[in-house]
């Protein structure tokens, strides 16, 4: 039997892996795409502020496949022929597989303005990318960042701790909008804003254009509102999309990714798709979304090699979360943090102390079930919300303590499981 992974970060390691030990007599190929061995994209910030070398972002040491007998290849793969069972790759030569798994993840998108193909205009994506930043985001060296949502904001903190005079531009009303309501936003904002970062919500880049300084070089970043800001380096921060595109004629069905059922096998035999390539199933909701998380990824890439292998596991979902350190504030968000309709919530919310919690119910018969949360500056308890929501424990009448005083939620969730039941 030979597994093919094409994709060759977390969910694609993982599933080699796994394939390793359920299948020990499978050829295993891992296909990569970039000069690089498997690393971790969360590991870059890290890289940029010197915590750890180029080396300690890699997922495994560089003898580990071969000792797992994991044939990694450094190839792109252009294309997918599922009748003949086998790959096309770049340098025009094919690959025939038995079973494929796609873990190609996602790509960083650009908005459409003038001035964004400029030299020093990068995303922060790759390990190339880092280099690049690296090299350009020396000691008060003016930066901008475009976006402030969950990718920006890992970034932020690495940005600032190297020095420059950091500038960042989300066109939301507020920071990290997929993941905070206006308070919890807001209140991130003033905090690095405090911090020393020029903070602009509302506000779109327009275009970017070179002009000269004292060294020859520069830019100018121009802003909706008039206003315009210098920039030595200008970082892209606004999204991410699934690497599909190499799938066009391969007969697999796509959406936003790649539609997978609940075995995360594609709508083509014996192809299946893991990571932030797929659309698997929301624990909270049931549907099927593109979850870019890395835990997702993860958990995806060990489901699917174990049903490649054959063991008809079943992926029952994944609950959306979030966690996030700016300059030293921590955040989560959890399952339907932004809520339902007609569902209760409560809050804490302490603008001088940087603290926030919400909570939110469900409707229904799901009215005592906490579906979401969020928080801002408050860390105790954190696993505990988050299993709540994936447990979808029943509170019965501990929805109303909660309701008056969510910080009991420890005695919420022993109470659930008949430990305390007669606290109130």
């Amino acid at each position: 039997m030979r597994h093919i992974i094409i994709g060759a970060g977390p969910s694609g390691v993982v599933a080699a892996e796994t394939l390793r030990k359920a299948d020990p007599a499978a050829e295993i190929y891992l296909i990569g795409d970039e000069p690089e061995p498997p690393y971790s994209r969360m590991a870059i910030p890290y890289f940029l502020v010197k915590k750890v070398t180029e080396e300690g972002t890699y997922l495994r040491n560089a003898s580990h496949y071969a000792e797992q007998e994991i044939a990694y290849i450094s190839q792109h793969v252009s294309s997918v022929d599922t009748q003949a069972k086998q790959l096309g790759l770049a340098d025009g030569s094919s690959l025939p597989y038995d079973k494929l798994l796609i873990a190609t993840g996602s790509y960083p998108v650009a908005p459409p303005i003038p001035g964004i193909d400029l030299p020093n205009v990068h995303s922060c994506w790759t390990l190339e990318d880092a280099r690049q930043i690296a090299s350009l985001a020396h000691e008060g060296a003016n930066v901008v960042l475009m976006g402030a949502g969950f990718i920006g904001c890992i970034i932020l903190e690495s940005l600032k701790m190297r020095g420059v005079n950091l500038s960042v531009v989300e066109m939301g009303d507020r920071m990290v909008p997929r993941m905070m309501d206006e308070k919890a936003g807001g209140l991130l904002k003033k905090w690095c804003i405090e911090k020393g970062v020029n903070v602009l919500t509302s506000t779109k880049i327009t275009a970017i254009t070179e002009v000269g300084d004292e060294d020859g070089s520069g830019m100018s970043v121009a802003l909706d509102n008039g206003d315009s800001l210098p920039a030595d380096l200008v970082i892209t921060a606004t999204g991410v999309k699934s690497n599909i595109a190499f799938l066009e004629g391969s007969g697999i069905e796509t959406k936003d990714g790649i539609v997978v059922d609940d075995y995360l096998q594609t709508s083509v035999a014996d192809v299946y798709a893991s990571g932030d390539v797929a659309q698997g199933k929301d624990l909270s909701t049931g549907e099927y979304h593109v979850q870019a998380i890395q835990p997702t990824a993860v958990d995806h890439g060990r489901i699917a090699a174990l049903n490649m292998a054959g063991k008809q596991v079943k992926h029952h979902g994944n609950i959306n979360m979030n966690v996030l350190d700016t300059l030293g504030l921590i955040s989560h968000s959890f399952g339907l943090w932004m809520g339902v309709d007609g569902g209760d919530s409560v809050e804490i919310y302490n603008p001088d102390l940087y603290k926030y919690l919400n909570l939110r119910f469900g409707v229904d018969d799901q009215a005592d079930i906490l579906v979401g949360a969020s928080t801002l500056g408050m860390t105790q308890h954190i696993g505990v919300i988050r299993g709540l929501i994936e447990s979808k424990t029943h509170l019965k009448d501990w929805k109303a303590h909660l309701m008056q005083d969510p910080t009991r939620i420890m005695e919420a969730y022993l109470a659930s499981t008949q430990v305390l039941d007669n606290i109130v």
